[in-house]
Formats: C-alpha cells, sequence, structure tokens
C-alpha cells in the first residue's frame, strides 16, 4: 500500500541519486565536464587562490656563482558567495491516494514528476552556465499592447516561465508569466497585469543578480569574483569580432593564442545557432566533411578536429566562445538535497492546498581559475 511515509523513502533512498546524476551529467553537456567540488568553501563563501604567471626561482649563472634568487608563484584570491539553487517537485493527495493499491502507478507518478524538473533545470541550469549571474533574461525594446511587447532577444525565455519585469531605473513593476513566444518576430505574451516599456528588463522571479557566476561574466562587467579587471590583464579573456562569416583560421588563431599566451587548451566549442550554420556553411563550401562525436552523458554533437563543437540555445547571437573546460570548478557545499523538516520530512503540504511538494537544493557557484585560458569570436554571420 502506497503511502505518505512511502513516498518519502523512495524519494530519499530511491530517487534522490537518480535525479542527482541526471542534474549533473544529463543537463547541458558542458556541465557534465565541469569538475565539481566541495574544497575552498568556506561558511556561505567559496574562496580560492588562483595561480597566475609561472614559478620566479629559475635562471641559469656561472660554475661557481649564485643561484637563482626563490620567487614563489604568482596568485589571486578569488571570492564569491554560494548561490542558491532550488528544484521543485508536487504531488497531489488525490494522486497518492489513487495509486495506494498500485506500486507502478505511484512509480509513473514519481517518473512523471522527476521527468518535468529534468526539464525545467536543463534550461534553467543551461541558461545560468552561460549567463553573467545577473539573470537577465532579455530587455524589452518596446511597449506591450494586449501583453505583447518585442524583446531583443527570446533565447533564453519559454513558454510557463514566470519573470520579474524591472524598470530602466532598475525597480520592480511586477511579476508575470510568460504565456506564448513568438521566436520569429521576438516578441513575448505575458499572463498578466504588467505594463512594460521600452528599456524594461526580465528576470526570472526572485532571482536578480542570485544566479551562479557564468561564463558570461568572465566577459561582462569590469570585475569578477571580487577582483577589478583592470588591476589584474590576466583576468581579461581573448575577445575578437569577426564581423562576417566564421572559417577555420578565425578559429584557430584564437585556440593558438589563448596555448600561446595562456598555457590553456581549448577542450570544448559551443557556438550559436547562426555561429554554427555560419561553419557548417564554410566546410559545405569545400565540399568538406563534419565530423560527429559522442560527449559523456549521451550528447551527440559536431567536432571540430576532435574538439567537441557544441550548439547550445543559450550562446549569445553570432557568438562562439571556445573553453578549456578544465579551467572551471562548480564549487558546491554540498551535492542535491532534499530540504527536510525538524522531523525529517520532505515532503511539505502547501498551505490551504491538498498538495504536497518536495524541494531539491543545491549551495554552488562556478569559478574559473584561468579566464585568460577561455576566447570569445563575436559578430559571426551566415555568408
Amino acid at each position: 500500500m502506497v503511502t505518505l511515509q512511502n513516498a518519502e523513502n523512495a524519494l530519499k533512498t530511491v530517487y534522490l541519486g537518480t535525479m542527482t546524476d541526471l542534474l549533473n551529467t544529463r543537463v547541458n553537456p558542458l556541465l557534465s565536464k565541469i569538475e565539481q567540488t566541495t574544497a575552498d568553501v568556506w561558511g556561505k563563501e567559496i574562496r580560492t587562490a588562483a595561480r597566475f604567471g609561472i614559478n620566479g626561482g629559475i635562471g641559469a649563472g656561472d660554475e661557481d656563482g649564485d643561484l637563482p634568487a626563490a620567487y614563489g608563484n604568482n596568485y589571486l584570491q578569488f571570492v564569491t558567495t554560494l548561490k542558491n539553487l532550488y528544484g521543485q517537485i508536487e504531488i497531489s493527495d488525490k494522486a497518492i491516494r489513487a495509486s495506494k493499491d498500485g506500486s507502478g502507478a505511484f512509480t509513473d507518478l514519481l517518473n512523471a514528476e522527476l521527468e518535468g524538473l529534468l526539464t525545467a533545470s536543463k534550461f534553467n541550469l543551461g541558461r545560468m552556465l552561460y549567463g553573467d549571474g545577473s539573470g537577465l533574461l532579455a530587455t524589452f525594446t518596446g511597449a506591450g499592447a494586449s501583453g505583447v511587447a518585442p524583446c531583443d532577444t527570446v533565447r533564453n525565455i519559454i513558454e510557463g516561465l514566470v519573470v520579474d519585469v524591472y524598470s530602466s531605473a532598475d525597480s520592480k513593476k511586477g511579476t508575470a508569466r510568460i504565456k506564448y513566444v513568438d521566436r520569429a518576430g521576438k516578441k513575448v505574451t505575458l499572463d498578466g497585469s504588467v505594463t512594460v516599456a521600452a528599456g524594461d528588463k526580465m528576470y526570472v522571479q526572485g532571482s536578480k543578480d542570485k544566479e551562479i557566476t557564468g561564463i558570461g561574466a568572465l566577459f561582462n562587467g569590469n570585475s569578477i569574483y571580487g577582483v577589478q579587471k583592470s588591476a589584474h590583464p590576466f583576468l581579461n579573456p581573448y575577445s575578437k569580432n569577426v564581423g562576417g562569416a566564421i572559417d577555420e583560421i578565425v578559429i584557430q588563431e584564437a585556440i593558438d593564442a589563448l596555448e600561446n599566451e595562456a598555457g590553456s587548451t581549448v577542450d570544448f566549442i559551443a557556438c550559436s545557432q547562426d555561429a554554427k550554420y555560419s561553419y557548417i556553411d564554410y566546410m559545405s563550401s569545400y565540399k568538406r566533411n563534419i565530423d560527429v562525436m559522442e560527449l559523456e552523458g549521451g550528447f551527440k554533437t559536431l567536432s571540430y578536429n576532435g574538439i567537441p563543437f557544441v550548439y547550445d540555445r543559450f550562446v549569445p547571437e553570432g557568438s562562439m566562445y571556445l573553453l578549456n573546460s578544465k579551467a572551471f570548478k562548480l564549487h558546491q557545499l554540498c551535492d542535491w538535497r532534499f530540504l527536510e523538516t525538524e522531523n525529517g520530512k520532505i515532503l511539505r503540504q502547501n498551505q490551504g492546498k491538498p498538495t504536497y511538494t518536495a524541494t531539491l537544493v543545491k549551495y554552488c557557484d562556478l569559478i574559473c581559475q584561468k579566464p585568460n585560458g577561455q576566447a570569445v569570436l563575436k559578430g559571426i554571420t551566415r555568408s
């Protein structure tokens, strides 16, 4: 017989391990390559030392002369706060009672909730991974009429997403749910009473400036991990405006620059849709085949000289990231866990409703130890 206690036991002992594995390895091909560690977590902060340059204690000399003076490595301390990531599943009392005499029916119920959580997490974690930590989804380019408003981009937006709308003066105007996305016309339909104007911005509900420090933060802003970029040039990654179609020379120049100037080996390429098409056009013009490879986690992708060449919808339009994934670490207080009450319960009744929710949580942030070992190619267009 299926009871609320049985449901809790199943979530704790059977489903938690499965959900943790899926969220860590099956959500995004880049995330599956990044090491996850509990090292360097101090209270609510992550403090880690990033080494740059080389050890200075080397040199040549006379047979009986002085030895080179000893100089240690150069280090810079990166500091960031742990970000709070949440995921919820909801089960109604009616559904539990309806499946009380059939474990198979209850298993199907939990599997459906798990699949829904994985789908939502795939979107949200993937978006944050390529974001800059601000949580910005899009900026409205015009006023909304009947809830329909034009945006500068819709790559971070999907139907059902609940968003906060902020004015251009950075004050919150209200919360609404996205009802429909016109991807061709770059317009969204909001299901709510928020009136938008040109310059207003959208963020995921409650997430403004609270998301993980994604890859976009390496290329945007004047500081990162609490350090000013102007004072430490090695914090500035490689960036080039292509201003046209992509080709192998441009890609290889960036790869060689990272290897020669930063000692960084590119092992992952992520690009937007138009950048991918531009590369395919280039290869097709020379009647050359594009290799395909399979990554850990079951992801299939294109290959550039043995390097995964991945299209990701969350990469900014006309852009291509060339990354050394080994320079990134996801520092975490712990892996995904269920929030528990004082009595150890993970299924909690929603106030005033015949439903129960279980909340997954993870406290973490992403840090790149070698910002100058990463590159972006921008302004890529199709010929």
